[in-house]
């Protein structure tokens, strides 16, 4: 089982392990209110921001799958997270268990279609990797941009649920 995230490549971008260097920026881009509108309403504070590299880190040690590093090729800077987890949400009995998908690129780079390549490279890696598996993703229902990279990557919408002020669509991609 792998430890860490293996190195990806796609024709923009560099997918790698996040490492303790990555924490400032990952910080700042979690502080930073157009990330945090449709993915839990709130700044991160330096502990969580912290405790979500963590997180990032040992999720490999333990699942042998779970978030890279996105970094532009040609500059090398740090642009985002993307990868798939196992939060143990317990949010509705056909999402909670399956691998979840998640994707954030800095408000800066955005439209560029990185979120799509990032996540794409890492759902074709997962599947050579770990088989083909049923994977979920879930997106505020007012995110209309990640609904579109939900669909560019073949997630369909299976649900809704409710859990603050704004509906969730819950997806799956078999």
């Amino acid at each position: 089982m792998l430890t860490s995230a293996p190195t990806l490549t796609t024709p923009n971008l560099l997918l790698r392990a996040h490492n303790r260097q990555d924490y400032d920026r990952l910080a700042a881009m979690w502080a930073e209110p157009l990330v945090f509108k449709h993915i839990g309403g709130r700044a991160s504070t330096a502990q969580d921001a912290w405790f979500r590299l963590l997180r990032y880190m040992g999720h490999w040690q333990v699942m042998g799958y779970g978030y890279w590093a996105v970094c532009e090729r040609e500059s090398g800077l740090y642009i985002g997270d993307v990868g798939l987890a196992d939060h143990k949400r317990g949010l509705h009995p056909d999402f909670d268990g399956a691998p979840e998908a998640g994707w954030v690129i800095r408000p800066e780079v955005a439209g560029k279609g990185y979120a799509t390549e990032a996540t794409g490279a890492i759902l074709a890696w997962f599947e050579k990797s770990h088989g083909p598996q049923r994977t979920v993703c879930m997106i505020e229902k007012s995110h209309s941009a990640s609904i579109k990279v939900a669909s560019k990557l073949g997630y369909e919408r299976f649900t809704e649920i409710t859990t603050g002020q704004d509906p969730i669509s819950l997806f799956q991609r078999l």
